[in-house]
């Protein structure tokens, strides 16, 4: 599995930063200007209405990390 170093949050610029330390998003550190619109894209499957409810969306998220091996 590739491994990808986590920039230092402050040498991300201020512009770029989301307020969230998780793992999967600090990766966009190597290219802060991707931050945002992911975090925007996690937000909107995560917490928008829809027929599943948060932790069903949790769990299918925990379930496909487990099949491809996450280390997070």
């Amino acid at each position: 599995m590739a491994y990808i170093e986590y920039v230092d949050p402050y040498e991300i610029p201020a512009g770029n930063r989301v307020n969230d330390s998780d793992h999967i998003l600090r990766i966009h550190g190597v290219h802060s200007e991707t931050m945002q619109y992911h975090y925007s894209l996690y937000k909107e499957l995560m917490y928008s209405k829809g027929p599943l409810s948060r932790i069903q969306r949790e769990m299918i998220a925990v379930a496909v990390s487990a099949i491809n091996e996450c280390h997070y």
